[in-house]
């Protein structure tokens, strides 16, 4: 069972499993894992959420004897990360941690769904339950969008976060534009015309990212090869990416799942590429929320740390806990 929300968009759709057409599917970061959901795209009125399967009681317990790491002991690996990323020249490197959340007796769903969707409403926002795995998420950023009339293809570099109020400094400046510059490059490989807008601001919730979008004509065969290579971007790994994957796995205490993976949406006109972000793997007695940050020779592990407390708002803040 899912639901989902297209961005700008409060219509509430799920997927009536009934045939083998590709509908909604989820890929880990390490592209080894996939949970589909395969059927007709449908939407439903707002209503259905009151049968909700998600409950307390239809989940499973946590049973990953996972413990979450201590402030101290984040900011005494980061501090190594950051000495790798100084002795290798790199330009970013992005490690992520797991907040675990287990505060509550009960969590009503749907109404944390509402509050997610009413939070973020420029987001992709989902809610599913497969049996064996539940997760809820909502974020902004596009890995790709293929219109399958015009061949158009849409892909955004984002990257670089603070709150809203504050003003961008070199760090967030410098981290962006390797994430920029290596999706220009991928896009070169399958197109010799390609338009690229300014960079500015994208506000997410209470946070804000910078944001360069990009748009150009592809072949349709080369569809899949593009968003594999693609993925996973310097935003949510780093460069290069096979050196800061290797460092990502020695590094960081708990595999991403599908955080940090990409949702792939097919409708009759689109097929479009949401990168899973602010997401949440939810268990009977427990909410893991996993939040990363993108780190830079300048990086302070104080301030990514408090980087990844916020982010860790956008599903914590929006639960519905008794």
């Amino acid at each position: 069972m899912i639901y989902f929300k297209f961005p700008f968009n409060e219509g509430l759709h799920t997927v009536e499993e009934t045939t083998d057409k590709n509908a909604v599917n989820f890929y880990s970061y390490n592209s080894l894992h996939q949970i589909n959901f395969n059927g007709n795209i449908i939407k439903v009125d707002v209503s259905s959420l009151n049968d909700l399967s998600i409950t307390n009681e239809s989940l499973t317990k946590d049973a990953t004897g996972f413990i979450a790491e201590t402030k101290e002991e984040y900011c005494n690996t980061l501090q190594q990360v950051i000495e790798v990323i100084k002795e290798n020249d790199l330009p970013k490197l992005v490690y992520s941690r797991r907040k675990i959340f287990t505060d509550f007796n009960t969590i009503d769903y749907k109404a944390s769904f509402d509050n997610l969707c009413q939070t973020y409403p420029n987001a992709f926002r989902y809610l599913f339950n497969d049996g064996e795995n539940a997760w809820m998420g909502a974020f902004s950023e596009v890995l790709g969008k293929f219109n399958k009339t015009t061949h158009e293809f849409e892909t955004m570099a984002l990257a670089g976060t603070l709150p809203t109020s504050e003003e961008w400094t070199v760090k967030e400046i410098e981290e962006q534009k390797p994430v920029t510059t290596y999706i220009q490059n991928i896009l070169k490989n399958y197109s010799g015309q390609i338009q690229q807008s300014e960079t500015y601001d994208h506000v997410s919730g209470n946070i804000k990212h910078l944001r360069t979008d990009f748009k150009t004509t592809i072949k349709p065969n080369d569809l899949d090869s593009l968003i594999q290579d693609l993925h996973p971007t310097p935003a949510v790994c780093g460069i290069p990416k096979d050196f800061c994957n290797e460092n990502i796995r020695k590094y960081e205490k708990f595999p991403r799942e599908f955080y940090a993976g990409y949702i792939k949406v097919e409708t009759e006109e689109s097929i479009l590429y949401f990168v899973n972000l602010r997401c949440a793997r939810l268990y009977k007695d427990s909410v893991h929320v996993f939040v990363g940050g993108g780190i830079t020779a300048q990086s302070n592990p104080e301030k990514e740390w408090t980087e990844t407390e916020l982010k860790s708002e956008a599903i914590l803040k929006n639960l519905a806990v008794s």
